[in-house]
């Protein structure tokens, strides 16, 4: 149930490579999700109804966007079916006879964990890896492996109606990578405090034997990385790290040119072909993992070269009447401003234009006002979608999209509010002049918005 989800289809497909029979319900789906899906053989049913139980599953795996009065959760319960979390379903068939590599933190999982499964693979270590994203050079984002190793991007996020805690603490880290914290899925966790807890919860499951990678440009990911009680090692970009780039960074528009020191194979020149600081650093702390593991540093910076990202992260879907169209993930501030950093490195010198839906529950609160303020001004146009889940927050949550805007605009960055996703299209579409590059961010599908912008501008 809810086999759309990011986490939840790749599961579905590796059920189904295992040799399970899959069948499954959610709303409307769209690429990669539905594609990937389709790839598998897997045809979901649209809406949710007790009928879909029909024949009885003999277990049913409950994604954290089905709430507990949901019509087929409640047939489910009735009729005594097992229920578990997605989560909990991975655990089970998959991480007890791998070790897990887990990648945790507010920012960057995806792409890391996507990275670590190529440099894995490209490398001859064929692990188990399950991605919460449509990885590039994979030939999908699971698979059940033969090596020891089983890569996950561990998610803070609740797992189910009926097991509260986050995904990541069913993962049995003997591995993990801290990318960063910071403060978000306010939904979930009421405080800092509360968030913090949840990650120091994770650290504690490491083994003696463990190793710790985390970001140290990070105060915070310092902060907890104090507690673990196995081997610490921090990357980052800033030059008190453990490991870290020599000098400056190249920044091509291309690529990201960089160089390492290493134990072993002393100084490695590292090439990946995608743009900004923060794929940097996502590359440095796989480094570490993988050699770790005792693969050769030449092996890992040749994989590197061959690293092409993730679909919906800086995702170039193409270019029509000069005009490109980009689509990104980013919800949070800090991504957002990353997002539209690499961009520019990408495309100097071109227009920005970014088209911004607030869908998580967090993204449209109030206490990011001044956060999205600093971030967006990296844009040259924005234009923002209404809050997907208005309807949830109270006035007093609700932040001020039209204040933004405005303020926006007083600082030189010309923004607005569309009353509705249509209106956004057609003002995008105004805006789409030669030399242009709109980019769509939104933690959700945004009813097709990139694919809908370049499907407009080809015709």
């Amino acid at each position: 149930m809810a086999i759309g989800g990011t986490g939840m289809a790749p599961l579905a497909c590796l059920l189904q490579e295992q040799g399970h029979r899959v069948r499954g319900t959610d709303g409307p789906l769209y690429p990669p999700m539905s594609t990937l899906l389709e790839r598998a053989g897997i045809h979901p049913m649209v809406g949710y109804d007790p009928a879909h139980l029909e024949p009885r599953p003999d277990l049913v795996v409950i994604g954290n966007a089905i709430h507990r009065n949901n019509p087929e959760a409640v047939e489910a319960e009735r009729l005594g079916l097992s229920l578990v979390s997605m989560p909990q379903a991975l655990g089970r068939f998959f991480l007890d006879h791998h070790r897990s590599l887990v990648v945790a933190g507010t920012h960057g999982k995806t792409t890391t964990t996507a990275m670590a499964a190529w440099v894995y693979t490209a490398c001859g270590r064929d692990p188990g890896y399950l991605i919460g994203g449509a990885p590039k050079d994979l030939p999908a984002s699971f698979h059940d492996g033969a090596g020891d190793r089983f890569i996950i991007e561990g998610d803070e996020y609740n797992a189910a109606y009926f097991d509260r805690g986050p995904k990541f603490l069913h993962y049995q880290p003997e591995t993990l990578i801290l990318t960063s914290a910071e403060y978000d899925h306010a939904d979930l966790y009421p405080t800092e405090e509360a968030l913090w807890s949840a990650y120091e919860r994770l650290i504690d499951l490491l083994p003696e034997s463990g190793f710790l990678v985390a970001c140290g440009d990070t105060p915070k990911v310092r902060e907890l990385a104090s507690r673990a009680r196995c081997r610490v090692l921090f990357y980052g970009l800033a030059a008190d790290n453990d490991l870290h780039p020599l000098g400056e960074i190249e920044a091509l528009p291309e690529a990201s040119r960089f160089r390492v020191q290493d134990e072993e194979a002393g100084e490695v020149e590292i090439t990946l072909p995608l743009a900004g600081g923060h794929n940097v650093s996502n590359a440095l702390a796989v480094w570490a993992a993988a050699r770790r593991d005792g693969i050769p540093a030449a092996d890992v910076a040749a994989a590197f070269a061959r690293f092409h990202g993730v679909r919906r992260r800086l995702d170039e879907l193409g270019t029509a009447r000069g005009v490109t169209v980009v689509d990104d993930f980013a919800h949070h501030p800090t991504a957002v401003e990353k997002t539209l950093e690499a961009l520019r490195q990408r495309y100097p010198g071109q227009r920005l234009v970014a088209l911004f839906e607030p869908r998580s529950l967090t993204a449209g609160r109030h206490f990011f006002f001044e956060p999205y303020r600093q971030a967006f001004a990296g844009a040259d146009r924005v234009l923002f979608a209404p809050i997907f889940h208005s309807g949830r927050l109270t006035p007093e949550e609700r932040l001020d999209f039209g204040a933004l805007a405005e303020a926006l605009t007083t600082g030189g960055v010309p923004a607005e509010v569309s009353t509705d996703n249509e209106g956004l299209l057609r003002q995008a579409l105004e805006e789409a002049r030669e030399g242009s590059v709109l980019v769509t961010m939104s933690s959700g599908s945004f009813e097709g918005m990139p694919y809908r912008l370049m499907e407009a501008l080809k015709r």
